[in-house]
């Protein structure tokens, strides 16, 4: 190993250095090759340095996952914002599958089954983003149940779908599985948007309102309620929302 050279290098520097090298680390070798040595010898630094600075391999890998996520996120926040957010939200899906697709590795980082525990701050930030389109589509009174169930479900789908076929040998997948599995996912989190304003249609029963109210709220800054009852308000319109897909 090269002598390590730390007095005088910016210490944002030297952490990008080491994310670099875990990221080459990680699209070369693999996740199962992502050890401190293994990162500290492509960094050409000390393992101490790695945990001075990272903490742990748990906080190197949060690192690693944001840097892969980082252009993922950037497109995804990108993506335009049509007159359909129901449309939108596909285009979010397509991407979703496209990027696990391109980028295995860091998918399997952020979302793979050998990550226990709560999401990674990538995997969070991609979360987030997803509610925010689905909250879009809450607005226009089209989500069939709350804006947090939806948008588990569509994540849970998202997941499941593109670990599938990443475990799949790649002259074996069947890229038609993500295609048929989105609209399986919005046929159930989604309703058609009523032909008459009077139609209720066979769509949102209370769902479709209560989200569309609860979106309407949001975007009020003076709202004449204190903070435990807006977060009551928000209880009760996701009850609203969310008992027709117990029932159903």
């Amino acid at each position: 190993m090269t002598a390590e050279v730390v007095d005088g290098q910016a210490g944002e520097t030297l952490h990008r250095k080491i994310v670099l090298a875990a990221a080459d680390v990680l699209e070369n070798d693999g996740l199962d090759a992502m050890s401190i040595r293994a990162v500290a010898v492509r960094a050409g630094v000390f393992p101490p340095t790695i945990f001075r600075i990272f903490g742990d391999k748990d906080g190197l890998l949060e690192a690693v996952g944001e840097y892969g996520f980082e252009v993922y996120l950037q497109a995804k926040s990108r993506l335009p914002q049509s007159d359909d957010p129901v449309a939108d939200l596909r285009l979010a899906w397509d991407l979703h599958v496209e990027f696990g697709l391109e980028q295995p590795a860091y998918y399997v980082l952020v979302f793979g089954p050998s990550r226990s525990g709560p999401l990674s701050r990538a995997g969070r930030k991609a979360v987030a983003e997803l509610q925010r389109m689905v909250t879009r589509v809450a607005a226009v009174g089209r989500l069939r149940m709350s804006v947090e169930r939806a948008a588990a479900v569509m994540h849970a789908a998202g997941v499941g779908v593109v670990s599938t076929l990443i475990s799949t040998a790649t002259e074996a997948r069947d890229l038609e599985t993500a295609r048929v599995m989105r609209e399986v996912v919005f046929d159930a989190i989604t309703a058609p948007p009523a032909v008459e304003p009077e139609s209720t249609g066979p769509g949102t029963g209370s769902a479709g309102p209560a989200m569309a109210l609860r979106a309407a709220l949001a975007e009020e800054r003076a709202l004449p309620l204190s903070p435990g009852e807006k977060l009551l308000l928000v209880e009760l319109l996701n009850r609203l929302a969310d008992v027709q897909t117990v029932t159903d």
